[in-house]
């Protein structure tokens, strides 16, 4: 006798962003029926969350593949024959951690990725979290005549900014690199949802383009204040086997280091994107 498999389950987490996945396992092969619910649940919710997940590195790519191409990151070389893994590894001897303040991820890219899978192995006794902030949201609470002027600008995001020197503790030695610098639009549109998101960040975002520098400035400082908004976040506690997976195309994250010198360690892939419209 066959016993019937439980559903794949989705659990909202908050009203804006966020939910778990119960009743299925990474590491196994994903069907058209489990695609198809898994990427509706990402499009609705932004960021999803899976619990007791045991998976190698290739199992982790072929989940991230379903979804798109996998992405390179520019700065960070990935474990030995993995090169589109990233490691998250923070321990007594880190001097910083890697998304130490909010950001999507490598939006310094002509075409920054579609959204990330980080997958934590060891995690602290306490602390750690991750928040993730809705940038639908963030636009939503806007008001129209901000919404409008926004809508026409662009911005910068430097690679150049966010990454020269930073991986030095990791032996990179970037002397000769170059790291992409891009414009992208201040307000994008997400290309499966059609929703508006704000698309600055801290990290990346070097300014905003056509007006002053101080209108930039007072722009950008705005901005990034009214995305840290409670009321857009979900606040997310990792266990041994966890996984997050987020669309970078609407969402900013913020990762906690509490727990210093605790170990903190996983591994992340990333799904290549589109250039922002």
């Amino acid at each position: 006798m066959v016993l019937p498999i439980d559903p794949i389950e989705v659990i909202p987490a908050t009203p804006h962003i966020g939910a778990e996945i119960r009743n299925y396992k990474m590491s196994a092969p994903m069907t058209q029926t489990q695609f198809a619910l898994i990427h509706e649940a990402l499009m609705n919710h932004q960021v999803l969350f899976f619990h007791d997940q045991q998976m190698s590195l290739t199992q982790h790519k072929e989940f991230a593949r379903r979804f798109g191409a996998l992405h390179i990151h520019p700065g960070i070389p990935g474990p030995e024959g993995h090169p589109e893994v990233i490691a998250i590894h923070t321990d007594e001897n880190s001097t910083r951690i890697a998304g130490e303040d909010w950001h999507s991820d490598v939006t310094c890219d002509g075409e920054p990725p579609m959204g990330s899978l980080l997958h934590m192995h060891e995690v602290p006794k306490s602390g750690g979290d991750t928040l993730f902030a809705s940038m639908y949201a963030a636009y939503d609470a806007l008001s129209k005549p901000l919404q409008t002027l926004l809508g026409g600008l662009t911005a910068l995001h430097s690679g150049e900014m966010a990454y020269r020197g930073r991986y030095q503790h990791r032996g990179v030695d970037d002397r000769e690199m170059t790291y992409p610098d891009n414009d992208h639009p201040v307000i994008r549109t997400h290309p499966v949802t059609q929703r508006k998101a704000l698309f600055v960040n801290r990290i990346f975002t070097a300014r905003i383009n056509g007006v002053t520098e101080a209108e930039s400035a007072a722009l950008l400082q705005f901005l990034f204040a009214h995305i840290e908004k409670p009321e857009f976040q979900v606040r997310f506690r990792w266990y041994p086997g966890s996984v997050a997976f987020w669309d970078n195309r609407a969402v900013q994250h913020y990762a906690i280091w509490d727990y210093f010198p605790q170990r903190r360690s996983g591994f992340r892939v990333t799904v290549a994107g589109d250039r922002p419209y």
